[in-house]
């Protein structure tokens, strides 16, 4: 992947303004502004179950790709993971981590929300300025996702969850209910490793999708064909056939399905309310359904259910007479044994993992993986095994060892994993807070609030003037985005981030970094620039690009900075190493 769309188009407006009649700092600046246009591209440089029962013996790796390694599968590369992949070697790292399981949404209110059954004041009269955050935010989840995906030690788990939650789409701009989100998210951190058959069920079932897609309540009159269409066009099959290797049947889009197998699947998928436990002060609506409660799976109501016969998209045959637990297992039925499943789930997972454009041999062995079950040691046996899925594209011959990766592989890393990747790097910390509303706004990834079921952005979403080539976190960059992307590690080198901590966050942590361990080598700018070069991409700089670097490093001294040039060199060096298109785009 070339590095396009990292050009600003001047230097960003938080860039540090020299004094007057500073010399020595002009000569730094100088220095400091050509390798940062260099680095931008705009110059030269050269471009669960199922695992082992026992643990697999060490199978060191190189330091290359180990980085590699931990770029794709967890939040961002820091030295120590760095070293324990190297020591272990992939497939090790690997079975440890589909046995790690710790990481949760626990910050926000409860289920309140749907049990205030008082007609004289709302819920949120008597409960503070925070109320709303509390209870009907995703503000509480933001917290917890950065806590644990830049300090947690399940980061695959982690990972893959949140490729997850970019494909089965909700977004905290319609659901308004902090609990009912932290269980979606939950659920989905809970079957990363399983099934994607039973986690197709849990989506399904779960009462927060059900009022996102307008799947709740829906009946055999009428039914919302909201959530059919979705759960074809997003959440399995996509609407155009697929060969196994992930390219389009016969060279070009035939649909997958048409208008009678999504209102199919609507009447199929009609008579199932919320679970118990909700209350209103005005009564439950429509009659014969529960009020709205976000904490367990879907109800069946056998009289809002279709039991007509119906042919479902794939030729899965329901009839007549059906409950809606038996329609719902057909349903399923269809889904997961459909050919266009494997590669359209298999091909977004290997985009969002390691790289946005596969090769049709890579996808195709992702999806055997995907339909066997299996692969190497890893997975169950059973079609739609997760684990099984993971393991296949992480460990595939594309995504491993030291060969040169063609012009076609490789990532942009979004706002999120920019953000998990530059704070794990310098041994940073984050409550969350300044990486919503301030930092997740201005670079156009707001956790938690997709602006649609599409996500922030598509799986097909072009590089510009890159033909078919597709670029997905593209579609977040720009011109304003490039620069933002600067001004947020000024934020962090050159502001202190944020260091006084918000005390309306639970256990404020602020947002900040700890470069006191890179202070001995800044002694030696050519080894301070390797080191970090190696967080950011496994190995040194390109040559022309290394040099123009330690330069810019080397400027900074005493007669610059006469109490803090080391420091300075340290945060002079991060800036321009982790701002480059070799640590913007993962490769």
């Amino acid at each position: 992947m070339q590095h396009r769309g990292m050009c600003p188009d001047s230097h960003p407006p938080l860039l540090p303004r020299p004094p007057a009649r500073a010399g020595g700092f002009w000569r730094a600046a100088l220095a400091w502004a050509a390798a940062a246009a260099l680095l931008v591209g705009c110059g030269g440089g050269s471009g669960g179950s199922g695992s082992p029962s026992d643990a697999l013996p060490a199978e060191p790796t190189s330091a290359l790709d180990a980085t590699r390694l931990a770029q794709q599968a967890s939040f961002g590369a820091t030295e120590a993971l760095v070293q324990q992949i190297a020591a272990q070697g992939a497939r090790p790292w690997l079975q440890a981590q589909f046995a790690l399981n710790r990481s949760r949404y626990r910050s926000g209110g409860d289920a309140g929300i749907h049990q205030w059954d008082r007609q004289d004041s709302d819920f949120c009269s008597d409960k503070g300025d925070s109320c709303w955050r509390d209870y009907h935010s995703t503000q509480p989840l933001l917290w917890d996702f950065y806590r644990n995906a830049i300090g947690q030690p399940d980061q695959l788990r982690q990972r893959v969850a949140y490729a997850l939650q970019q494909i089965l789409v909700v977004s905290g701009h319609t659901v308004h209910s902090t609990y009912g989100l932290r269980r979606y998210h939950n659920l989905l951190l809970e079957q990363a490793f399983g099934n994607y058959r039973e986690l197709l069920r849990r989506v399904i079932l779960s009462p927060v999708m059900g009022d996102y897609l307008n799947q709740v309540n829906n009946h055999r009159d009428a039914p919302n064909e909201n959530f059919a269409r979705e759960l074809l066009q997003l959440f399995t099959l996509g609407t155009c056939r697929l060969e196994m290797d992930g390219r389009l049947s016969g060279g070009s889009c035939r649909p997958t399905y048409d208008n009678a197998g999504v209102r199919a699947l609507a009447y199929a998928l009609t008579g199932w309310t919320y679970p118990a436990g909700g209350r209103s002060p005005w009564g439950c609506w429509p009659e014969g359904a529960r009020c709205p409660f976000h904490d367990g799976d879907l109800s069946p109501v056998p009289a809002f259910h279709d039991t007509a016969a119906r042919s479902l998209p794939g030729g899965v045959e329901l009839a007549a007479g059906h409950s809606p637990a038996q329609a719902l297992e057909r349903v399923l039925d269809a889904l997961m044994q459909h050919p266009n499943l494997a590669p359209f789930i298999g091909r977004q997972l290997i985009q969002h993992l390691v790289t946005s454009n596969p090769s049709p041999a890579y996808v195709q062995r992702v999806a055997q993986a995907f339909n066997r079950g299996r692969h190497d040691l890893f997975g169950s046996g059973r079609v739609g095994d997760l684990q099984a899925t993971v393991a296949a594209i992480l460990l595939d011959e594309e995504a491993r060892g030291e060969g040169r990766r063609g012009a076609r592989f490789g990532r942009l890393r979004e706002p999120v994993l920019y953000f998990t990747g530059v704070l794990r790097a310098l041994n940073g910390h984050s409550d969350g807070e300044a990486l919503g509303w301030w930092w997740g706004e201005a670079l156009r990834q707001q956790l938690f609030l997709s602006p649609s079921v599409f996500n922030f952005y598509p799986p097909d979403h072009p590089l510009p003037g890159q033909g078919e080539r597709a670029g997905p976190p593209f579609a977040l960059q720009g011109t304003a985005a490039a620069i933002d992307r600067f001004n947020f590690l000024h934020y962090l080198l050159f502001w202190g981030g944020t260091a006084a901590a918000d005390s309306q966050v639970p256990q404020p942590l602020g947002t900040g970094v700890a470069l006191e361990s890179f202070l001995a080598d800044a002694t030696d700018p050519a080894r301070l620039v390797d080191r970090l070069s190696r967080l950011a991409q496994g190995e040194p700089l390109p040559t022309v690009a290394r040099q123009a670097v330690i330069q810019a490093v080397t400027a900074i001294d005493a007669q610059v900075d006469p109490s803090d040039w080391r420091a300075h060199r340290v945060r002079q060096a991060a800036w321009l190493v982790l701002g480059s298109p070799y640590f913007q785009i993962q490769r």
